[in-house]
């Protein structure tokens, strides 16, 4: 179940990394590329909260198995694709099998395994799901690079079928309860689907567009109303799709928030890391991919830590150490300049790397260790639909910080260098014998020689304001800590 999740996480990164080569080889237009990513992410967000429901409906041996089969199969899909409409539609597919993936994994460490184990379950869970991002880009990097972005989706074939096959076998014999879909409320469904499919659209675009553009207010308006008829329904529902009550457990709503939390600390610097090094530092995807090694193979060394101290400590104050200390990592990178490069990224992504685990270990079990086994799909589900539009959310914030914000110090660096400063011309990379001989207003000439250098500082000043956001975001995890219960300790 494990590979069959990694494999999900991991493929949104790949073909992120390869994007450009998949735009020429299927001649899409530069403006609808980012719908190869979208149309994924789109029927994830919408299938993870699913998840319980298709549990209850085809038991959880069969859900993965067909899960992991449709996964597979849509995956050769897009690479047998020839056109742009061909790979959408694929991807939805896609999409839409690996976003019931995550929850299932993550239901099985509470239904399959016994609580002495949850500990090591869970830590085996994390480490493939906070990894495969981190990976990605070197992956995506190298197959992009030796082979054909075709690869990008071959490569899940062979793992997938084994999953499937090793599934089938090996996890319970349950019988499927097909009386559930007579249950199933279409209406509450419908508006599930159209308000994340349009939260996560509004999202996507708001950076590009500005969040007060009428396509960005509509979609959030229209969230915002299916959202609420969503909630009304639901909540007065005998059998609902989503158990939206659970969240009047403290515990399992703080786990939620710390989820959300986490999900913009990680998929952010995820996304932070290459902008950087590929805007700025002019890397490959195959060398970002070897720089960002760094914070997976710190997550690998301090897993079996966090397992064994998981089991000793109250959740609440590992969980407030470990957000605490990721917080630092990220606020770490806020002080970068334009020669940042490996050597000076790797106490951050240490500090971050040696974090992850300790804020996820303890969120997961304040919100899913306590509860009743049958009510562990709904809670992972919503756990993990949480740390998906965590990613989302602060994706687009920092797109908008960091777009946004470029042009701004973009004037502001002009303006210094014309009021003749010095500290300001070594940062853009003027030497200061040229820049102490200027006299009066930048000429043409010259304002059209420094543009790239005033850009590449104005995008540095702007990325180092989006890790300063995500830390504050991350910051905020130890305001909502103490709201939380006293968790029992595992048995």
């Amino acid at each position: 179940m494990g590979i069959g999740m990694f494999m999900a996480i991991l493929d949104v990164q790949v073909v992120a990394t390869s994007l450009p080569t998949i735009q020429a080889a299927l001649h899409v237009p530069p403006n609808q590329m980012s719908w190869i990513q979208t149309a994924y992410l789109v029927a994830e967000i919408i299938a993870i909260p699913l998840t319980a429901f298709l549990t209850r409906l085809l038991s959880m041996r069969w859900l993965f198995v067909g899960a992991i089969t449709t996964f597979v199969l849509a995956s050769a899909g897009c690479a047998a694709s020839h056109t742009f409409t061909e790979l959408i539609a694929w991807r939805v597919l896609q999409g839409f099998s690996g976003g019931t993936l995550i929850p299932a994994v993550f239901s099985a460490v509470f239904l399959l395994f016994p609580p002495r184990l949850e500990g090591i379950a869970t830590t085996i869970a994390g480490v493939l799901a906070l990894l495969a991002p981190t990976l990605g880009p070197i992956v995506g990097g190298w197959i992009t690079h030796t082979y054909s972005w075709r690869w990008l989706f071959l490569i899940n074939l062979l793992p997938g079928l084994a999953s499937a096959a090793g599934a089938a076998f090996l996890l319970p014999r349950e019988k499927p309860n097909l009386s559930e879909a007579r249950r199933l409320d279409m209406i509450s469904l419908a508006l599930l689907a159209v308000a994340l499919a349009s939260l996560e659209v509004a999202l996507k675009q708001a950076p590009k567009l500005g969040w007060v553009s009428v396509l960005v207010v509509a979609l959030l308006a229209l969230t915002a109303v299916c959202l609420l008829a969503f909630a009304h329904r639901t909540l007065g529902a005998a059998h609902p799709v989503v158990a939206l009550r659970r969240l009047g457990d403290r515990n399992f709503a703080v786990g939620c928030l710390l989820s959300f939390i986490l999900g913009v600390g990680v998929f952010g610097s995820v996304y932070m890391m290459p902008v950087f090094l590929a805007l700025v530092r002019g890397h490959d995807s195959l060398e970002i991919g070897e720089i960002m090694l760094v914070t997976g193979i710190a997550q690998l060394a301090t897993a079996p830590i966090a397992v064994a101290l998981e089991r000793r400590i109250d959740a609440r104050l590992l969980a407030g150490a470990g957000f605490a200390v990721f917080g630092l990592g990220l606020a770490l990178s806020a002080t970068q300049t334009g020669d940042t490069d490996f050597r000076q990224m790797i106490v951050p992504q240490i500090v971050r790397g040696s974090a992850v685990m300790f804020c996820l270990l303890p969120p997961t079990r304040l919100a899913l260790g306590h509860l009743p086994l049958l009510e562990v799909p709904d809670g992972s589900a919503l756990f993990n639909l949480m740390r998906n539009l965590g990613g989302a959310i602060g994706l687009a914030l920092i797109d908008t910080v960091i777009y946004g914000r470029s042009p701004v110090h973009a004037k502001a660096i002009i303006a210094s260098l014309q009021n003749g400063d010095l500290a300001t011309a070594k940062a853009v990379g003027i030497p200061p014998d040229l820049f102490l001989g200027q006299h009066g207003p930048i000429d043409a000439a010259t304002r059209a020689m420094l543009e790239p250098m005033v850009q590449s500082l104005a995008l540095v000043r702007a990325i180092n304001e989006a890790w300063a956001l995500s830390a504050a975001i991350t910051f905020c995890a130890l305001i909502v800590l103490p709201f939380a219960r006293r968790p029992a300790p595992p048995i």
